[in-house]
């Protein structure tokens, strides 16, 4: 009976992320991939949409109606909005069975509180979880970019995500060194939004600062300068106006954010064991997360640090992936995960 229900009840693993969530479920691979947005209406307290759809309505929205993002430097801000979020994507995948709850593992930041990571399990049970595991996200990305993780050779990883840049060094099972810092994309974009305030006192949405950073951002100069036009409100007259910017100025924008990751990964470096360290320069360093697909930041990272960079197949989805691994292979890795029981 025990292994129907198990069936049923399909286990989970969640990339709660501060930008996208996404859901890889035993046996089908990653089903679901959104943004982490959530729309409500503030009369009634319902919600009016979730995923893809609210994040079309930030900064569209009439009065009663908010678009926020319940995750903020890849913990949870809004823990209502986040379990009611966790629930409207949990019940869309289990949708013909709902009395079955599933196994769910979850991967959260290396640097978060024990507060934080109570927070996290518990929207989870709230969700409808049976049982709620949590696994770091260096460790989960390691193990979706297909590193040796069990072995005793150092693996280095670094995943930039939306709200934080995760670095660890990994060896036989375990994290050796880490460190998580609260800058990552969205830093970036807010770089963006600073700076066409101050330039061209336009005020930009975050939307526009995000395609914009996409579109012509880089970590690095450039043979090419291209541009792209940025519509925004002149903060001067209060109309619609829109600008041409150059990649050389958007790269001198993110210059403050682009450096403290390349901080972390140095000081990360710098407190690598030494056996360990002549590892990573012949293994080189995983490159891994949606920031990792700035424009340069590879060649950024091997030009500052001196060791071979290597970006990985499936940066967006790798911590999904690692996640869904050990969910997958939950006796085998089960030991990677955070031990921690429910109280």
């Amino acid at each position: 009976m025990g292994s129907k229900l198990a069936f049923l009840g399909r286990d989970m693993a969640v990339d709660l992320g501060t930008a996208n969530t996404l859901v890889y479920v035993r046996g089908r691979g990653i089903v679901l991939n959104e943004p982490s947005v959530v729309a409500i209406n503030t009369t009634t307290g319902k919600i009016v949409a979730v995923g893809i759809e609210a994040k079309r309505m930030i900064g569209r929205t009439p009065g009663n109606v908010v678009a926020v993002r319940p995750l903020k430097d890849g913990v949870i801000a809004d823990f209502d909005v986040t379990e009611r979020m966790l629930r409207y994507f949990i019940q869309r995948i289990h949708r013909r069975c709902l009395f079955a709850k599933p196994r769910i593992i979850i991967a959260v930041p290396s640097g978060i509180t024990g507060v934080e990571q109570r927070a996290v399990k518990e929207a989870g049970y709230q969700a409808g979880a049976r049982r709620v595991y949590i696994i770091e996200e260096p460790m989960a990305a390691a193990i979706g970019a297909g590193l040796p993780v069990h072995q005793p050779t150092g693996n280095m990883v670094v995943d930039i995500g939306g709200g934080t840049t995760e670095v660890a060094i990994i060896s036989m099972g375990g994290i050796v060194v880490s460190q998580s810092i609260r800058v990552a994309g969205d830093e970036l974009d807010q770089a963006i939004i600073s700076f066409a305030k101050k330039e061209y006192s336009l005020m930009l949405g975050e939307r526009t600062a995000e395609e914009i950073k996409i579109a012509i951002g880089s970590a690095c100069p450039t043979d090419d300068n291209p541009q792209a036009e940025i519509r925004g409100r002149d903060l001067v007259t209060g109309l619609p106006k829109t600008v041409v910017v150059t990649a050389e100025e958007i790269r001198r924008a993110t210059e403050e954010p682009i450096n403290a990751i390349v901080d972390a990964v140095k000081t990360t470096l710098d407190k690598c064991p030494p056996e360990l360290s002549g590892d990573l320069m012949d293994r080189g360093i995983a490159l891994t997360g949606g920031g990792a697909l700035l424009r340069g930041m590879d060649d950024r990272l091997r030009e500052e640090t001196g060791m071979p960079i290597h970006l990985v197949d499936n940066p967006l989805d790798s911590v999904a992936l690692g996640t869904g691994r050990c969910v997958e292979d939950f006796d085998t890795l089960q030991h990677v995960l955070v031990p921690e029981p429910r109280n």
